[in-house]
């Protein structure tokens, strides 16, 4: 907030930019913002201390300055707390405070929550799921064009070891009936008794060649794997608010590769190695990239090799992000380093956004071994834990299905986005379901009383507001968080941090909470109670669109 401003007023004198040394003062009692001066010694070969004084100056010319002081080889900082004010009440008319145009005629690939065919939905993709939907949401908001991507896991030999398994203790029709958690546990059941019939693997490998052959029978089996699955995600989707503009999976590329390995067969990048073909990286301190394997299969590095450049064709990314676990950030590295020596234009604009692992409190998870969580499972424990405080403490509540639904699932949800997104997660019921202390349930409630406190006020207009009103110490803390929000919006997406949203709408809660301990709202003077029911107006808005953004519901009555 202003930095852009002051670092403009004193350009001339430090002949540099300095709007990224701006920095927010942990403790208030030090200023609205500080610029610290050290990295300017060398290029202004003085002392951090004179620069500051020199600058003092400068920046408390400006109009929205209210005062400054020098401290340390510090500049900080105090804002002019009416003007502030007054800014902040610019946005009560407006639907949205963060959204910007920023974006405009810019478009964002994302790669995110990629399900395999014929697994359930469990616990280990809720990161992936949420983490891209938050920034799907976010770009958006932004002013992007942004494109959710499923990449599919819908090829490979696990349906040839379906199709066996379906064929010896199942039936399509039955497979149909039970749906995706049946059809897992016939998966699981395959890998179980393949240790006693090797054979067994064999037998999966034929049915998958059928599959790659366009087999009529084997096809159909396929079909039905992929139509189960899809229906059955989807329902989680749609309770995870998640959305997706393209599902094309690692099939959808099958008939691209060939195209990808003539480029790096021109440019002699392509050697073989015992028979498979690789593209040799250890000028670059990686091990070897397998992209053809020696029985002539293809893999998961070459599916992504040419789906970059179809991507690339298709929507002319500005960025191609891939929200996937820390655990292939070598495949990735390889991958983008690969595309660079092919002469992809795009490839710096390829990223992965790394995450934490998801394990179960006694360890990894496992769908060959059956040991998962399913995220269907958890979602329904969380709502029924909501549903049953609701009827412990609010049992005539209106619409408390709904509202249970809201808060469940926004528990879940949030317990992702709280933290850095590259933080492991040891799953526990206990955790996500704890409805305590710094969660969603508690950003929920406190939007609920906003809306609560506007109802009992709803006759009055919120208009020739005196923002003098709204300057003291807990008025204006919340005043800055208005302020701060849009920036904070920005930094998500630049750092692909949803975090820093759930971050800010958290401490606004903390700030509000303080603010409607001290200062009484609706039992005042009239021109005190407008510019405090402005204020509870605009932290329901930001609340309310930071929730929106985490793809976390805001129901009005709890």
């Amino acid at each position: 907030m202003y930095e852009k401003e002051l670092a403009s007023a004193i350009l001339t004198k430090t002949g540099q930019e300095v709007e990224s040394l701006f920095e927010k003062p942990k403790d208030s009692k030090m200023g609205d913002l500080a610029l610290p001066c050290f990295r300017l010694a060398k290029t202004m070969h003085k002392a951090p201390q004179l620069i500051a004084e020199e600058l003092a100056p400068i920046i408390n010319e400006e109009a929205f300055v209210s005062n400054v002081e020098v401290v340390n080889g510090y500049v900080n900082i105090r804002f002019n707390r009416e003007e502030m004010a007054k800014i902040a009440l610019t946005n009560l008319n407006k639907e949205n405070i963060a959204q910007s145009n920023e974006g405009n005629g810019k478009t964002i690939t994302i790669d995110y929550s990629s399900v395999n065919i014929a697994k359930p939905f469990h616990i280990g993709h809720l990161s992936s799921t949420v983490i891209g939907g938050a920034l799907y949401r976010i770009f958006k908001h932004l002013g992007y064009n942004v494109v959710g991507v499923n990449h599919l896991g819908d090829w490979g030999t696990q349906f040839g070891k379906l199709i066996v398994a379906t064929k010896k203790w199942s039936s399509l029709e039955e497979v149909q009936q039970n749906g995706i958690v049946f059809l897992n546990g016939l998966y699981v059941r395959f890998h179980q008794e393949a240790k006693d019939h090797p054979e067994y693997e064999d037998e999966a490998r034929a049915e998958f060649k059928k599959i790659e052959d366009g087999d009529a029978d084997a096809i159909k089996y396929y079909e039905v794997f992929k139509k189960i699955t899809l229906e059955e995600v989807g329902k989680v989707y749609d309770r995870l608010k998640i959305k997706f503009d393209s599902y094309n999976g690692e099939a959808f590329y099958n008939d691209k590769m060939e195209a990808c390995l003539d480029i790096l067969k021109d440019k002699k990048l392509l050697i073989e190695s015992d028979g498979a073909q690789i593209v040799d990286l250890s000028e670059y301190g990686m091990p070897p990239c397998l992209l053809v394997r020696s029985d002539g299969a293809t893999l998961y590095a070459t599916r992504d090799i040419a789906c970059a450049y179809y991507r690339a064709k298709e929507y002319d990314f500005y960025k191609n992000l891939y929200v996937v676990a820390y655990q292939q950030n070598l495949h990735f590295k390889q991958i983008f380093k690969v595309l660079e020596l092919m002469g992809f234009a795009k490839y710096a604009d390829c990223e992965h956004i790394a995450f934490g692992m998801v394990s179960l409190e006694d360890g990894a998870m496992s769908t060959r071994e059956g040991r998962v969580v399913w995220l269907k499972d958890v979602l329904d424990q969380a709502v029924e834990k909501a549903r049953a405080i609701i009827n412990e403490k609010n049992p005539d509540l209106e619409g408390k299905e709904k509202v249970a639904e809201s808060v469940g699932i926004g528990s879940v949800v949030f317990s992702v986005l709280y933290n850095q997104r590259i933080k492991d997660i040891a799953f526990s019921y206990d955790k996500v379901l704890n409805f305590d202390g710094e969660t969603a349930p508690y950003i929920q409630y406190a939007y609920a009383r906003c809306k609560s406190i506007l109802r009992k006020a709803v006759d009055i207009k919120l208009d020739n507001i005196d923002a003098s009103l709204i300057t003291d110490e807990e008025s204006y803390d919340i005043v800055k968080s208005i302020l701060n929000f849009k920036d904070e919006v920005q930094n998500a997406a630049l750092a692909r941090e949803p975090y820093i949203v759930s971050r800010h709408i958290m401490n606004l809660v903390g700030k509000f909470n303080r603010f409607y301990i001290d200062h009484r709202i609706i039992d005042q003077e009239e021109n005190i109670k407008k510019a405090r029911l402005a204020l509870v107006s605009l932290t329901a808005k930001v609340i309310k669109e930071g929730l929106t953004l985490l793809g976390i519901d805001a129901p009005e009555v709890m």
